[in-house]
């Protein structure tokens, strides 16, 4: 039974809800991420599925908000400072390769027969990669803040800042299609950029008085109205000047990047962002026309693979111009060469002002939506394409020979600082690291670090372990730390080790193996930090460091029934912050009957809590 949105309705509620709660869970255990779960969602739900609703596009067009909004949000994140201080890799890196994928793709187009607009947008949209998938990918690999992850990072903030004048040269394409003889209308330009300039004028002025004043009622929901009023009003004077919405909120976003209420009103609007994203992609799924698909599935396919392979040779381009190396530039094509959630919105925005019909949007809706699935597949086809990746060492020196007193296995921060009081002292360290260019950056700072994996017992015996006096382990993972330890304590037997350890698991692992001193990484200076904020608060200094003297002589004494009763013994000896029942401190004086009965009974009670 199908059922209208337009007016109130339950059961189109709960439907909506439960199709995402029960898909986009689904979509990120397997790996696909959310945005396909609410598309795969909204086409089961939607007129080719379970037909629970006929008329999507009621549903996009109030979803369209959440659009709004998600771009209000990236203009809170885009502080001018913070752009320039990224503006090479965004504005160099990511310029070119959007520059190179945007040509080549409407190239594509226009050469398999399609008019010069509709192949701009086509290829435009299918530029703008999914910040989700990409994201998540990047996450899940742990690359995130690896130099290749920030490249990739600087892309798709260029890629956030090139929607807004896509949107807008949308809106100014349109009369040209549909007046090519009038060409473009100067009127409504000049009415565009003085809504830019009014807006940007308005949000300099006005905005930061405004919060402040709204803020001495000190009323959230009065707060949260305004936030909502901010985004909705650019939205609507965008709109009413011919531009996109989405722009209006951008614009809004980055004039209150650098407001003190910045982190107020993204707490404030990501509640809405989220559902209301969530409810376009489930419209978008419900939009795609399997009807449209299946009778032009050739040239679906046709376009998945050339888009892709177009775009991916784009980003292959850009990355070797920049001097990237090949396996960065390969990994960096197959993550990036899909379309992405912005695309929707642009070919969205393009069927409204009549540069694509209805079935050219559904034919590009699925071409996105395809490449969007077959980006992890085809991650793990380049991970057995690929040979493994080899570490340059042409600029290191490998661990050969070292005679140092002290050998130091790892050269983060943690061993930074571990080496500065034995180099004050003059002993003579030797340090080794796998990796390259942590090593390169140390030796920028005059430390020579040599090039050495500590988990292999040849290096070890390269690196002058069995000479040293001492080893101290100082890696951050703590599988490799045992392992380092064990190898150690079972080749060299007679050498000290020092270890850092983990956690607190990690510590009695390796008391158990016998080493000589171990220090989980964060405790002292945990420690450290709660006396100077007791100092802080008004506590007398040596109170406090008695405090703290007293933690660390608790935490001692749980280690030790740990070691023999198991990670869960000793728990009273921590303080906690939930209510307990009871006194929790001694009473200072012996109880005292107050009549003859209570002075009979208190002795014996007294007697038996001393036994």
């Amino acid at each position: 039974m199908a059922a209208e949105i337009s007016g109130p309705d339950l059961l189109s509620v709960v439907v909506l809800l439960g199709a995402g709660v029960v898909a986009v869970p689904l979509f990120k255990r397997l790996g696909l991420g959310s945005v396909l779960g609410y598309l795969a969602a909204g086409l089961v739900i939607g007129p080719f599925g379970l037909k629970f609703f006929s008329d999507p596009q009621t549903i996009l067009h109030v979803a369209e908000l959440g659009v709004v909004m998600f771009l209000f949000l990236i203009g809170l994140e885009m502080q001018p400072s913070r752009l320039w201080g990224l503006r090479k890799s965004i504005f160099g890196l990511g310029a070119l390769q959007v520059g190179i994928c945007a040509l080549l793709l409407t190239g594509l187009g226009i050469a398999t027969g399609f008019p010069v607009a509709q192949s701009f947008v086509a290829g435009a949209g299918f530029v703008l990669t999914s910040t989700a998938i990409v994201m998540q990918l990047l996450e899940e690999r742990g690359e995130t803040a690896t130099p290749q992850g920030q490249r990739m990072v600087s892309i798709l903030l260029f890629e956030d800042l090139t929607i807004v004048p896509l949107l807008a040269l949308v809106a100014f394409l349109a009369p040209m299609n549909a007046e090519s003889a009038g060409g473009l209308r100067w009127t409504n330009i000049a009415i565009g950029i003085g809504a830019i300039a009014g807006l940007i004028l308005a949000g300099k002025y006005l905005l930061n008085p405004l919060f402040r004043f709204l803020a001495q009622s000190r009323a959230r929901e009065v707060m949260t109205a305004a936030a909502l009023l901010v985004v909705l009003g650019a939205a609507l004077i965008m709109q009413f000047s011919g531009l996109s919405m989405a722009m209006g909120a951008f614009l809004a976003g980055v004039l209150l990047s650098e407001s003190t209420f910045r982190h107020q009103l993204e707490a404030d609007i990501e509640p809405f962002r989220g559902i209301l994203l969530g409810l376009f992609f489930l419209a978008v799924g419900m939009s795609l026309d399997l009807s449209v698909v299946a009778a032009n599935w050739q040239m679906v396919l046709f376009y998945v693979v050339a888009f892709k392979l177009i775009k991916g040779i784009g980003i292959y381009i850009a990355a070797r111009l920049l001097r990237s190396s090949n396996r960065e530039a390969l990994e960096r094509a197959a993550i990036m060469a899909q379309g992405g959630e912005f695309a929707f919105v642009l070919y969205a925005a393009a069927t409204a002002v009549g540069i694509l019909d209805g079935e050219a949007n559904a034919i590009l809706t699925a071409i996105v939506i395809f490449s969007m699935v077959l980006t992890p597949l085809f991650l793990i086809a380049l991970r057995y394409l690929m040979p493994e990746e080899k570490q340059d060492l042409q600029e290191v020196d490998i661990a050969e020979g070292l005679t140092g007193n002290a050998l130091i296995i790892g050269f983060g921060r943690f061993g930074q600082i571990s080496c500065q009081p034995l180099l004050i002292r003059g002993v003579d360290i030797s340090i080794i690291d796998n990796d390259v260019e942590m090593i390169q950056a140390a030796s920028q700072f005059g430390f020579k670090v040599y090039y050495g994996d500590g988990t292999r017992l040849d290096i070890l015996h390269a690196a002058g372990a069995g000479r040293a006096q001492a080893v101290l382990i100082c890696v951050d993972k703590a599988e490799t730390i045992l392992t380092i330890a064990n190898l150690v304590k079972a080749e060299f037997p007679m050498v000290q080790i020092f270890a850092r350890a983990y956690d607190r698991g990690n510590t009695i692992e390796l008391i158990k193996l016998g080493v000589d001193f171990q220090m989980r990484e964060t405790f002292e200076s945990a420690l450290i930090f709660g006396e100077n904020t007791l100092v802080g608060l008004g506590v007398d200094p040596q109170e406090a460091a008695d405090i703290t003297a007293d933690v660390r002589r608790r935490d001692a004494e749980r280690l030790d029934l740990q070691l023999a009763g198991g990670i869960r013994a000793g728990a009273d000896l921590m303080k906690g912050n939930a209510p307990v029942p009871g006194p929790l401190i001694k009473p200072r004086q012996t109880g005292r009957a107050l009549n003859e009965e209570t002075a009979s009974v208190l002795p014996a009670a007294q007697n038996a809590d001393a036994n």
